[in-house]
């Protein structure tokens, strides 16, 4: 905050030398937007209704009654676009750049230009692989790895003889990968084949349909988020077979359509990522805005359901 500091004294150095001139324009002092955190906050794209979820919460927290200026930017899932969204707010001189990464590499240039412009960075919900020395100062967001480590350990313990098709995410992502790793830490020797959905419903369903040609023994799905789950629970009953019984489903997310599946009885277990963390990212801007010390990292607490869930659940969700 010291490049507003400085404007803030200049216009009271202006006023004390320049009465005349100030009445003159018809105003006095300083904005009131002075006071506020600026934010350039990219967002990777809209691929889910998690993501959705996400930038809404987002947009819900980071405001001016939260003392926060945001500029909000939307990648569409093109790195090159959430690149040039970075440079951007270095250019509009932010005092915080947040941002959650389309995929984990090619990011060193654009990070050592922001470092170089002293603008620190807080990563969200994904995480970078770089060269770049202390790249970011905070992380926020799910435990990837663990959240695969939950969905393997309940195949493992009740369906240990299953052949699973793993349904993978934006491939190079850290959801991607690290969701992989955990699952397969535990199940791995049970997965006989994969593809990407890209995290979306569509790619979700088309992978499933080949799928289902290519591995027609396979008796359960590992998606990686839930919109790619209902994909795959169109492509499963186009074949005329029946979701959560001739093919089960484990899914990561939470989301409303996705225990909605699980209640229905077309999921099998879902495991929760939770995307309403607005609140905690705006406090943790506000901290680094500051000057504070901020953990390196904050793990939103996830939780998992199975086919016990009730309706009254899922309307006491936000998400």
């Amino acid at each position: 905050m010291a490049r507003s500091t400085l404007a803030r004294t200049a216009t009271g150095l202006v006023a004390a030398l320049s009465i005349l001139a100030l009445s003159a324009c018809g105003s006095g002092g300083g904005s009131s937007d002075s006071d506020l955190v600026k934010v350039g906050f990219s967002q990777l794209g809209a691929e889910s209704g998690w993501r959705t979820a996400n930038t809404e919460s987002v947009k819900e927290h980071l405001t001016e009654e939260n003392g926060i200026d945001l500029t909000f930017v939307d990648a569409q899932q093109k790195q090159e676009n959430q690149i040039k969204a970075l440079r951007d707010f270095v250019d509009q001189d932010v005092d915080v750049i947040a941002f959650s990464p389309v995929i984990e590499t090619g990011w060193d240039e654009v990070l050592q230009d922001i470092k170089d412009a002293g603008i620190p960075v807080v990563l969200v919900d994904r995480t970078v692989d770089t060269t770049v020395e202390d790249p970011f100062v905070s992380w926020i967001g799910a435990d990837f790895t663990a959240e695969g480590v939950t969905a393997g350990e309940w195949v493992a313990e009740n369906h240990p003889d299953a052949k699973v098709f793993e349904l993978q995410g934006t491939m190079g992502s850290g959801a991607q990968t690290n969701r992989q790793e955990g699952f397969r830490s535990v199940a791995g020797d049970q997965v006989i084949g994969e593809a990407s959905g890209n995290f979306t419903r569509t790619e979700g369903k088309e992978a499933v349909e080949a799928a289902l040609q290519a591995y027609p023994d396979m008796d359960l799905i590992f998606a990686h988020n839930d919109d790619m789950g209902l994909g795959a629970i169109e492509a499963i009953e186009a074949a005329g077979k029946v979701p959560g019984e001739d093919i089960r489903i484990v899914t990561v997310d939470g989301v409303h359509d996705g225990l909605t599946a699980l209640l229905e009885g077309k999921f099998n277990f879902v495991v929760e990522c939770n995307p309403a963390f607005g609140d905690q990212l705006a406090e943790l801007i506000t901290q680094v805005a500051a000057g504070e010390d901020v953990p390196a990292e904050t793990i939103v607490v996830d939780q998992a359901f199975d086919q016990t869930i009730t309706q009254d659940v899922i309307d006491a969700r936000t998400f």
